[in-house]
């Protein structure tokens, strides 16, 4: 593939092909660790090294994977990268590794990773594959990062520790619950498909 093909294929990813507020996948994270932004963050690099490093492996192995197994494959290379994840972080940060618990295990079955593993993976060149799944991991991440400092700021009134809110701030409790994530997600996908991509698509029309 060349340079443009392969820079197409990484700015998809951030926009119209965004996992999560295009495609509405993986959104189990967006619930369980958006609440506070530094979990948010560390899931978030973990996420994007297992993403970009499994299609890379994948498409290294396309050719020797036998398509009856190749499911099988795919989870075990996956599930190899999640454990170096969940070693690193209890051996680094074993605060942050408590406070997320098994959510990083089920990284794993993460369904942007399996899909983009089927989709490309197996029928690309390393880089490409590389490419794909690192702007698959970012696009997810800067959507998770942006409803975590919503969730954390207006649950919490400050972000990342740091007070921002005057002290007449009444904390929205919710936003630090399940529900705040629903909430959130629903609020960044009409804002981004409502108010932004709706302009361009009318324009085109």
């Amino acid at each position: 593939m060349s340079n443009g093909a392969n820079w197409k294929l990484f700015k998809e990813n951030l926009g119209t092909q965004n996992p999560v507020f295009v495609q509405v996948l993986g959104i189990c994270s967006t619930l369980a660790v958006t609440n506070v932004v530094r979990n948010t963050l560390v899931m978030c690099l973990g996420l994007i090294f297992v993403t970009a490093l499994s299609n890379l492996t994948l498409s290294l192995l396309r050719n020797q994977i036998p398509s009856r197994i190749r499911m099988m494959v795919e989870v075990l290379v996956i599930a190899c990268l999640v454990i170096f994840v969940d070693i690193a972080l209890k051996a680094f940060l074993p605060d942050i590794s408590r406070q997320l618990g098994p959510y990083v295990g089920l990284i794993i079955t993460n369904c942007i990773i399996m899909g983009h593993a089927e989709a490309v993976a197996l029928t690309h060149p390393p880089l490409p594959a590389f490419i794909d799944g690192l702007s698959a991991g970012i696009g997810y991440s800067y959507v998770l990062l942006i409803i975590a400092c919503f969730r954390e700021l207006l649950g919490t009134g400050g972000v990342w520790g740091v007070r921002m809110l005057g002290p007449g701030w009444v904390n929205w409790a919710a936003m630090v619950m399940a529900p705040g994530g629903f909430f959130m997600l629903a609020v960044f996908i009409w804002v981004v498909k409502g108010r932004l991509l709706a302009p361009a698509t009318r324009t085109g029309a």
